[in-house]
């Protein structure tokens, strides 16, 4: 099987950022100090999950202020927003405030569709409105205009002591050009590249061509840049082990072989396929990268870190990406 041979050029990280119910201040703080250690490692880009009704994190954007006053260089992005729980007005000025706040270090990433478990949530998401809530592209759209400084309103100018604009503000010029879609279809991955984004792609597929996760999603990847997409960026889950003590070993391992009994084949009525979790040295690790078919196509990576470890495992694991696994794939740290 051909090789990737050009190196990577960008390496990103992905964390969840868990935190207990009784704590939780423990565990947003233990987000921004893997965030800073990133930043101290050399990654090129630290990139945090939502999770809603959930314990993790529920206010990206929020989280990413913060690390941007303890970060000066690392970009900050969100993979992904799901635009079903936002106000698309709301949102880009949110977004645009955290922008210059990092002195344009933000790359927000976002996916459309109704919310998680949506039947359960809507009457407190949207009392008046559940029915008629339009959760297509459109959406997006609207955030996209907004955050490109596309008129709000036909009113501003001066009334009484206070002036008013009739787009949002700040405006954070630049932004546009730093949103992602999240894509694990053929839709969605022609759609992102038809209208400027760039695009996500994560350890979930749609599995529409074939039954082969690196096959799909090479063709999403294919499809994105026939429709005139640019920048692409993988976010596998790797788990080096070269520093890692036996005890994290045999941790990760079980993790891992836990999480392989949901791969190989696609699930429910929109059969999605995950990726396996790809766990070993960095040596190793690089090698099945390399010959996977959607990463010969990337020059950019978010690696995700696994949901459930400790803070000392995040620490080796990061540490041995930064230090092992980027190098062997011709990575060099900024």
């Amino acid at each position: 099987m051909p090789q990737k041979s050009d190196p990577l050029r960008k390496l990103g990280f992905l964390t969840i950022g868990l935190f207990d119910e009784h704590n939780p201040d423990a565990g947003h703080r233990t987000t921004l100090d893997i965030i800073a250690l990133g930043e101290e490692l050399g990654f090129d880009s630290a990139w945090v999950r939502h999770r809603h009704l959930q314990f993790g994190i529920s206010s990206p954007v929020a989280i990413l202020a913060a690390a941007s006053q303890r970060t000066s260089r690392i970009s900050l992005g969100t993979a992904v927003i799901p635009l079903g729980w936002e106000n698309p007005l709301r949102l880009a000025e949110d977004l645009a405030t955290v922008d210059v706040l990092s002195g344009g270090r933000l790359n927000p990433g976002v996916s459309v569709g109704p919310p998680m478990h949506y039947d359960d949530v809507k009457h407190a998401l949207y009392p008046q409105t559940a029915d008629i809530e339009d959760f297509s592209y459109d959406r997006l759209q609207r955030l996209l205009d907004f955050v490109g400084g596309e008129k709000v309103t036909d009113f501003s100018g001066t009334e009484g002591i206070e002036v008013f604009s009739d787009r949002v503000q700040p405006h954070a010029a630049g932004l546009r050009e730093r949103m992602w879609y999240g894509g694990g279809s053929l839709r969605s991955a022609g759609w992102a590249g038809s209208h400027g984004l760039n695009l996500l792609c994560s350890n979930v597929v749609q599995a529409e061509e074939s039954e082969d996760f690196a096959e799909i999603q090479l063709s999403h990847i294919r499809t994105f840049r026939e429709h005139g997409g640019g920048r692409v960026s993988q976010g596998l889950v790797v788990i080096p082990t070269d520093s890692a003590t036996p005890e994290q070993r045999a941790k990760y391992q079980d993790y891992v072989e836990k999480r392989t009994a949901r791969t190989g084949t696609p699930f429910g009525p929109r059969r999605y396929m995950f990726e396996r979790d790809i766990i070993g040295t960095s040596a190793e690790i690089a090698e099945k990268l390399s010959a996977h078919l959607a990463f010969q196509q990337v020059d950019e990576v978010a690696f995700a870190l696994p949901f459930s470890f400790d803070h000392e495992d995040y620490v080796q694991i990061l540490t041995d990406i930064a230090t092992k696994l980027g190098p062997e794939l011709g990575w060099q740290p900024a």
